[in-house]
């Protein structure tokens, strides 16, 4: 017969196994707090925006057709900010202590959707160093862009400032993602060991796994009650036998 589990089973169980579920989700959260605060090293990003803006002889005649130019010279920028020409210069500049692509992977360049403005973002462990290298790059890519494009149309509008607060980690959020982690590996381990567990507890269990009715209960007696009636029927004795002399 196929064997079902009502709502109220599962209610019982969480109910019967709700100090472990609670425990693993505290374990979960204070692990997760101490790798957060005190073992990841945090990880600061400064941006610098940078603007396209295509020269013109008369800015009169600056139609929707350049402007649509500038937006497409923007997916070429964002592929020229990375390369070696401006990199490497950066690097040189700053006397850095990393290679090229080690560099390339601290940036991110990102721009809205038909946008003459995109964003350099920079990440690094040191704020001081996250901002300095965003200002740099912008500096040595407007310089360096005359030359590689022969054209003069780079403009940056804001500079790169030292960040206050780290972007990662997020200990909040990391605790938050533990606590439900947590309940969730909790739960699950509580039906699992349910599932495990196939000791009968009680009539219950009985009825469930003989499909019968049961029809009396011996209760238990343990030992401290058995040496306390065996102490009462030896005093009711007593008085017994000294009543009948």
């Amino acid at each position: 017969m196929e064997e079902t589990i009502s709502l109220k089973d599962l209610m019982q169980v969480l109910r019967k196994r709700m100090m472990m579920i609670t425990l693993i989700a505290l374990a979960a959260m204070v692990v997760t707090a101490v790798i957060s605060y005190f073992v990841i090293t945090p990880v600061y990003e400064s941006s610098t925006q940078i603007l396209v803006n295509k020269a013109s002889d008369d800015q009169s005649l600056y139609t929707a057709n350049e402007v649509q130019t500038n937006v497409q010279l923007v997916n070429t920028y964002n592929v020229i900010i990375k390369s070696p020409a401006i990199l490497d210069k950066v690097i040189k500049d700053l006397k850095l202590d990393m290679t090229t692509d080690e560099l390339n992977e601290k940036l991110t360049i990102s721009s809205e959707q038909n946008s003459q403005v995109f964003t350099l973002s920079v990440k690094d462990t040191d704020p001081y160093m996250a901002a300095k290298i965003a200002n740099k790059i912008g500096d040595v890519f407007k310089r360096q862009i005359k030359s590689i494009m022969k054209v003069d149309n780079v403009t940056v509008i804001s500079k790169a400032q030292v960040p206050q607060v780290p972007v990662q980690p997020k200990p909040l959020l990391n605790i938050a993602i533990a606590l439900v982690v947590g309940l969730m590996v909790g739960v699950a381990v509580a039906f699992l060991l349910e599932y495990l567990d196939n000791t009968i507890k009680d009539e219950q269990d009985i009825e469930n796994i003989l499909e019968l009715p049961v029809l009396g209960v011996i209760g238990q007696i343990d030992d401290q009650e058995l040496a306390s009636s065996h102490r009462s029927g030896k005093k009711t004795k007593r008085k017994v036998e000294t009543i009948g002399a």
